[in-house]
């Protein structure tokens, strides 16, 4: 079947189930219209006093709908007209507002049914629908309060109320006076009321039914009318007119207002807020609690350096922020936002007047008007002179933190406090120079001094360092310009003695404002460098992997420094070391044998000497040798011994 066929059909079907609806009921209508009068309703009576929609009294602008969805009305004397194939409620409406005679609709899919009567008058003719998504009941009403230009001004629902928002409870003389008491709310936006037939009590609220969504806040309550504003502005919430928008989850309208002195990030929401809103990496020390709001705010000031904002080139500075539901986790429905400002730093002319007060002939002439650049100010990271800038760096390296005017004909001159450094990895900080402008540990960096080629430059000395977590190291200083010269800070430094010793430096207090005055200093210029630096520990940076054999990991190549040679030799340093090990083991196993080998031969000849016989003649003194000697005492007479 086509889509025209099946349109067609679904129309047929709402014309017959209207005719049937009114065929049944028309024999006692006037009945139910008595017995409606005298018998009390759930519904609002007709006690407004105003004109009626239809009369020439009623402006044509104050005339508002109210609508009812799930709900019927049944008043076939009292039907004007029944218009098929009109498929938009807005048509149906706009149909009932040229019509004087109009004073409700029924809608129905491709149907809309004009009334000379409305369920005010007979509110026993307004029921629940058996199709209560196709079926619309809208009243046409002469408001004491100018509606707005839409369709509608007003969403009924029968016996509901939103409850825990109510903030001001009024006294009504009828349902329509309580919409009009919210549609002219101006202390606080009117988002819906709650109207009690009984005791006619009538609370006005700045939550609806989107806003609180999900807290079932709103409940269902006998004797009560809950009406909705439709005149609100759902800013947050961007119609798409050449498409069908719907609104899955909350959406987030946010705006950046840069000051003078900080940055602002407002924020609204089509559904009521509990969380917080906080700088990236400062989920603790810049932060903004939420407690259930539609509008909530955070503050970055400049001068902050809790709250992280970096600057990118002159005048523009950033931060990134996140919007978090949860108190301690991020979940997936966090948002993180990058808001940017902007800033014209362009020369401004500034001119003064003075006038004496003579009066007569002479005419004041003493008029002044001086052309003052806006200071350009810039923090780089360089050789101890100050000369090259240094992106990288080792541990150890002599470097200079250098802060400069850049614009040399400037009046201004600068001094520096609160210099902080920091990791970007876990929020690690170490404060460098303190709010006194005196350096706070003169081993990492010293004071600042002027350059000696001008006044527009400082300078100070420090040897590179690194935090354990991160080579990043982020520099963060605050800066403010002074005319014509800048005052020292006169700070005692600990020398490795334990004594004090005075040094000057070039940072210094800010000055304090009047007393009550809770307004920041505005003069003060936050600046932001970061530098890699790596360390001298020899760890594999290039990514190999970590199983690798020792031999791979301890294998370094040197260049010899032979003089008589313009070509490098390349050693293995690791095979160098083990066969220098080898030769010393092998020079003291030598030693050791030749020291074993020496005492024993040492030992035996001891031996030797005991077994031997020395035999002493008379009038010899010189014995030549054993063999000599007994050669002798044999050839001088001794018997031969016999055995």
């Amino acid at each position: 079947m086509t889509r025209e066929f099946i349109a067609t059909l679904l129309l047929l079907q709402a014309i017959a189930r209207y005719g049937r609806v009114a065929t049944a009921e028309s024999t006692h209508a006037a009945e139910q219209q008595q017995a409606s009068s005298a018998v009390p309703s759930g519904f609002s009576g007709p006690d407004y006093t105003g004109p009626s929609a239809g009369s020439d009294e009623c402006d044509p602008e104050m005339v508002g709908f109210e609508l009812v969805t799930g709900y019927v009305y049944t008043a076939p004397t009292n039907m004007l007209e029944s218009i098929p194939g009109t498929l938009m409620l807005t048509d149906c409406l706009e149909i009932c507002q040229a019509n004087d005679s109009c004073l409700a609709v029924n809608y129905e899919t491709g149907l809309c049914v004009l009334f000379s009567s409305n369920a005010d008058s007979n509110p026993g003719a307004l029921s629940q629908s058996q199709f209560p998504v196709f079926t619309i009941y809208a009243q046409k009403s002469c408001l004491a309060v100018k509606p707005c230009e839409r369709a509608w001004c007003i969403d009924r629902v029968q016996g509901h109320r939103l409850q825990g928002h109510t903030r001001r409870t009024m006294t009504a003389s009828s349902r329509q006076h309580c919409l009009e008491l919210c549609l002219g709310e101006r202390d606080f936006l009117c988002r819906s009321s709650n109207y009690v037939n009984a005791t006619k009590q009538c609370e006005l609220s700045d939550m609806d039914r989107l806003t609180v969504a999900g807290s079932n806040a709103f409940q269902s309550a006998k004797g009560y009318d809950y009406l909705e504003n439709h005149c609100v502005d759902d800013e947050p919430y961007l119609d798409v007119p050449e498409g069908s928008t719907y609104e899955l989850s909350s959406c987030y309208n946010v705006t950046i207002d840069c000051r003078a002195g900080d940055m602002v990030t407002r924020i609204q929401t089509s559904k009521l807020f509990y969380g917080k809103v906080y700088v990236k990496g400062s989920p603790n020390s810049c932060v903004q609690d939420v407690k259930g709001a539609l509008e909530f705010e955070l503050r970055m000031a400049y001068d902050d350096l809790e709250c992280n904002i970096r600057q990118q080139g002159l005048g523009r500075y950033l931060n990134d922020v996140v919007i978090q539901h949860h108190d301690t986790i991020v979940t997936s429905s966090d948002l993180g936002l990058a808001v940017t400002c902007q800033y014209d730093l362009t020369n401004k002319t500034v001119s003064n007047e003075v006038d004496l007060g003579v009066h007569g002939d002479i005419t004041p002439a003493l008029s002044e008007e001086v052309i003052v650049d806006s200071p350009n100010v810039a923090m780089k990271i360089t050789d101890r002179s100050g000369n090259e800038a240094i992106p990288s760096a080792e541990v150890g390296d002599p470097l200079a933190l250098k802060f400069e005017i850049l614009d040399p004909n400037s009046p201004y001159e600068i001094f520096v406090r609160e210099l902080v450094a920091m990791d970007g990895v876990d929020s690690s900080e170490i404060v460098l120079i303190d709010s006194d402008g005196c350096p706070t540990d003169h081993v990492i960096m010293g004071p600042l001094y002027k350059s000696a080629t001008t006044g527009k430059i400082l300078l100070s000395h420090f040897d590179a360092f690194k935090f354990p977590s991160s080579e990043v190291v982020q520099f963060r200083a605050l800066v403010t310009p002074c005319m014509p010269t800048c005052e020292p800070v006169q700070c005692d430094q600990e020398e490795a003695t334990g004594e004090l010793r005075s040094v000057i430096s070039f940072g210094r207090r800010r000055r304090r404002r009047s007393t009550g005055s809770s307004a920041q200093n505005r003069e003060d210029l936050l600046l932001v460098q970061s530098i890699q630096i790596t360390d001298k520990f020899g760890f594999e940076h290039d990514g190999k992997s970590s199983n690798a054999s020792s031999a791979t990991r301890d294998t370094v190549f040197v260049e010899s420094e032979d003089i008589s040679s313009t070509m490098g030799v390349c050693i293995n340093l690791g095979e160098a070391i083990v066969a220098g090990t080898v030769f010393l083991v092998a020079q003291i196993a030598i030693i050791a044998a030749w020291t074993i080998t020496w005492q024993r031969r040492r030992q035996m000849l001891k031996h030797q000497e005991a077994l031997s016989v020395s035999v002493s003649v008379p009038g010899m003194h010189s014995v030549p040798g054993r063999t000599d000697s007994l050669c002798k005492l044999y050839d001088t007479g001794y018997s031969a011994r016999r055995f």
